[in-house]
């Protein structure tokens, strides 16, 4: 058990308990504080408090956190292509057909699973022994990924998502030839309003604002190699920008055409560069990883038609 005494000074008089103890202990989320809370381990003055408790001065803020509980989950001996490590947090390269965090039909053989079993310095997420999922690819995207080790890291990281201080790069191969350069799509997304599994463009007023940045890298008789940059990080974003301008990602099996001209497992689309600031110390990392065999297959393959049909 880990316990921390902190003094209310005269800045957070009137404050509720859980808002003043995330300025006092910002390693923590507030949704954690208010488990805390909760469970009587955050106390004012040795007395259990609500969470809309306000603080009227001269009092002692005990907060006590528990050891971190096993995960439930399981952990496997599955390889990873882990790019950068430390304490606080770790890069890896997730391969195509590889989910993410366990959900039903994929209890098992997710990359969770895979650092459940590579972490032995995992210091808990939310109270339990697992690492952190920052953000996510879908199954048949691969590319990287950053992964926390403990609260802190994890709530640093989400903060620079959600102001979209990361850099997040995406390469593609999509149908059709992109007439301009470079462009922004500005398209608010939202679920599919008859296919649930499914997002979809919206009109304006509706859904949620996402923002995707692109550039055409080479254009092929029928395709296009293009990089994209995230600004925003919504569902299946790139998939559904792309599909609502006409140029679905090649392989595409939901947003994209039926017939597949190519034998892809999945989408055409990597996640080839992430940049953030690293959550303990400030500094810039920035990290990249090429896309894997099919797809570079593939690219090759569009050079090589085109080589000799010039």
């Amino acid at each position: 058990m880990k316990i921390s005494t902190y003094q209310v000074t005269d800045d957070l008089v009137g404050e509720r308990l859980d808002v003043a103890v995330t300025k006092l202990a910002p390693e923590l989320t507030r949704a954690r504080i208010q488990k805390l809370i909760a469970a009587g381990l955050i106390l004012v003055n040795n007395a259990a408090r609500k969470a809309n408790y306000r603080l009227r001065g001269a009092e002692v803020i005990t907060v006590s956190i528990p050891e971190a509980k096993p995960s439930p989950l399981q952990a496997q001996s599955i390889p990873l292509e882990i790019l950068y490590e430390d304490s606080e947090l770790l890069v890896v390269n997730k391969p195509k057909g590889m989910v993410v965090h366990p959900a039903a039909g994929h209890a098992e053989g997710t990359l969770v699973n895979a650092l459940l079993y590579h972490c032995q310095d995992l210091s808990g997420i939310g109270g339990e022994t697992r690492p952190g999922i920052v953000h996510r690819l879908d199954k048949d995207t691969s590319g990287l990924l950053v992964v926390a080790k403990n609260d802190r890291a994890h709530l640093q990281l989400s903060r620079q998502f959600k102001a979209h201080n990361v850099t997040r790069e995406y390469v593609a191969i999509v149908h059709g030839r992109l007439a301009a350069a470079e462009g922004t799509i500005d398209a608010a997304i939202a679920r599919h309003p008859q296919e649930r599994k499914k997002m979809a463009v919206t009109k304006r007023g509706q859904g949620r604002r996402a923002v995707t940045h692109f550039k055409v890298l080479q254009r092929f008789k029928e395709y296009t190699y293009v990089a994209l940059r995230l600004e925003t990080g919504r569902t299946h974003q790139i998939r559904v920008h792309l599909a609502a301008v006409g140029h679905p990602v090649v392989g595409d099996p939901v947003y994209g055409y039926k017939k597949q001209r190519f034998n892809l497992r999945g989408q055409a689309l990597h996640a080839r560069l992430l940049g953030f600031n690293h959550p303990l110390t400030g500094q810039y990392l920035e990290f990249s990883a090429e896309p894997p065999q099919e797809f570079q297959a593939l690219l090759n393959s569009l050079y090589r038609q085109e080589s000799e049909g010039s």
